[in-house]
């Protein structure tokens, strides 16, 4: 006896509804890692004013550091004292509407933090020279070690981009990676080969990329050379 089976069969998957699956996973995975990045933002402002009012700035044991905010300090400074005076103005002009006043008090007071905690990630997140390598930092979220084996030559170069020029550039056998400060760098480092450094962001502009030469600016150009001659005469 032949069985027959009344069931209605699934249909199969056309290529445009596994299309539309992907793009609603890709959406969906880009807004996990933005929402996990703006995490590690908000943390890495309190741990920034943390560490400035331990004084305990992050140069590993050994390891000397050095500054790279001077181009941007007193934009950041001044930005600082006027959020700092207009939360009491905008407090007095919204007093009598209670809902709107603690809401723009609330979000005047987070703008405030989030300045003074990207200040203290700037004074207390160096560049370092030390036992192990350059470590090249740049406010909250880049922090790229390499290693003295890595290292080809270190060298004086100062330069000015482009506004808004790209982070990395350059042909894909030679990439370069310039951490400007004002559009400006002023050392650039060699590296003995392609080596993968990671950025914060989604790829194109951050992931992982293979680099042969970083470009990056320090306050204390000479202090910074010195070191690096330590390790590479």
């Amino acid at each position: 006896m032949t069985e027959i089976n009344s069931g209605t069969a699934a249909p199969a998957a056309t290529p445009s509804h596994a299309a539309s699956h992907a793009v609603r996973s890709g959406r969906v995975g880009r807004a996990g890692s933005w929402i996990l990045r703006a995490l590690r933002l908000e943390l890495g402002i309190y741990a920034a004013i943390g560490r400035a009012i331990a004084r305990r700035p992050a140069v590993p044991a050994g390891a000397s550091g050095f500054r790279y905010d001077s181009p941007v300090r007193t934009i950041l400074i001044v930005f600082i004292v006027l959020s700092a005076v207009e939360i009491p103005i905008i407090d007095l002009i919204v007093h009598p509407w209670p809902a709107v006043r603690i809401g723009l008090l609330i979000l005047g007071i987070w703008g405030l933090t989030w300045m003074i905690g990207l200040l203290c990630a700037y004074l207390m997140r160096p560049h370092t020279v030390g036992p192990h390598g350059i470590r090249v930092r740049e406010g909250l979220e880049i922090d790229i070690d390499l290693p003295w084996d890595d290292i080809a030559a270190v060298a004086r170069s100062t330069r000015t981009d482009e506004p808004k020029s790209p982070r990395i550039d350059g042909p894909d056998d030679a990439r370069v990676l310039s951490l400007r400060m004002q559009d400006a760098t002023n050392v650039e480092i060699t590296l003995e080969g392609p080596t993968t450094v990671r950025l914060p962001e989604l790829a194109p502009r951050g992931g992982a990329h293979a680099v042969s030469t970083v470009r990056l600016w320090v306050d204390d150009l000479e202090g910074f050379l010195h070191a690096v001659r330590h390790h590479i005469p």
